[in-house]
């Protein structure tokens, strides 16, 4: 029999009520999450850990490398087939990134949850939480990274997104699509993700910020992560990886100091490219000395440059890693 240990941090999926129309509150245990399965996976042993029961929204950086290094711990149990982690939806795609970026195992990594908590009828937790153990224990996961199961459908964790409020089909690749699905019980894979690249960082730096761009927006923050000691930026860009007037030459003053400036683009498909010119379009944005994320998103480019500079990584390697991550 295989095993699959399950992690419970909280979010939507351990939420309840204390009264009819009350605040909804992370606080149901992994054990009672498993009981509530109406199918359980035959065939498959589960072991239930608790860790951090708290709504997604709440987590740190600090937090979720914890996360990620109890994850390998358990994979590296030899009798360990795979791990689910139940997480909240609001930032189950950042965790589920990191934990590809950060996991060193190559057995699979399944984050689950729900869009309507644990004490509505018609809860969507159990029949994620049985799809994700069927997932966990799939020879054809290995390898692939961490994935994000939800409503039967399989995403890999560079690629997906949170795409609506509060359906229960949240989860997309888009423009990529999903990379297999559950379908009565049965796990079909259709795809394989890009290569997986691990990184091994001490502690992910908290100090990353990002900054979405409007029309008209002034780089005056800029000056103020300068001062107040930020280590790194990403920029939600326009398009192509484009900003408005006065940018590039703020950029140029941080990137002079040393602090990396990451661009990625706004628009949920496609690759950022230096095209541009003139203040400050993507050409005067690559003489101010930015990183282009390529068709990595903003949230996730944050994650990528806090994961590197916690590793300690030059400007050199930086570079370098964001060329191979897109």
């Amino acid at each position: 029999m295989k095993t699959v240990t399950l992690i419970a941090t909280g979010g939507t999926i351990a939420s309840t009520a204390d009264r009819a129309g009350g605040p909804v509150n992370a606080g149901v245990a992994g054990a009672r999450l498993l009981d509530t399965l109406h199918d359980r996976p035959e065939g498959i042993g589960v072991r239930v850990e608790d860790f951090e029961a708290v709504g997604s929204y709440a987590l740190d950086l600090e937090t979720v490398h914890r996360l990620c290094a109890r994850i390998d711990a358990c994979l590296a149990d030899d009798d360990v087939a795979g791990v689910v982690v139940t997480h909240g939806t609001d930032t189950m795609e950042e965790s589920a990134y990191l934990a590809d970026l950060l996991v060193t195992s190559d057995k699979p990594v399944v984050f689950t949850g729900a869009q309507r908590h644990a004490g509505a009828p018609d809860t969507d937790g159990p029949r994620n939480i049985a799809d994700a153990i069927r997932c966990a224990a799939t020879e054809g996961l290995r390898g692939q990274g961490a994935v994000i199961l939800f409503e039967g459908d399989i995403h890999a964790a560079r690629e997906v997104t949170k795409a609506h409020t509060s359906r229960v089909d949240t989860f997309r690749s888009i423009g990529l699509g999903k990379l297999g699905e559950v379908d009565g019980g049965a796990v079909h894979l259709y795809r394989r993700p890009m290569a997986r690249r691990t990184i091994t960082a001490p502690r992910l730096d908290a100090g990353v910020e990002l900054i979405l761009l409007g029309l008209g927006s002034t780089p005056d923050y800029l000056d103020y992560c300068a001062s107040s000691g930020k280590t790194g930026i990403v920029l939600a860009a326009f398009g192509r990886g484009n900003a408005p007037k006065g940018f590039a030459d703020r950029i140029a003053r941080l990137t002079a100091s040393g602090i990396p400036v990451v661009v990625a683009s706004r628009c949920a498909e496609g690759r950022t490219m230096p095209i541009y010119g003139k203040d400050s379009g993507g050409r005067t944005l690559d003489d101010a000395g930015v990183i282009f994320a390529g068709a990595l998103s903003p949230i996730k480019a944050r994650l990528l440059l806090a994961a590197l500079l916690g590793a300690g990584a030059d400007q050199q390697t930086i570079r370098a890693a964001f060329a191979d991550a897109t």
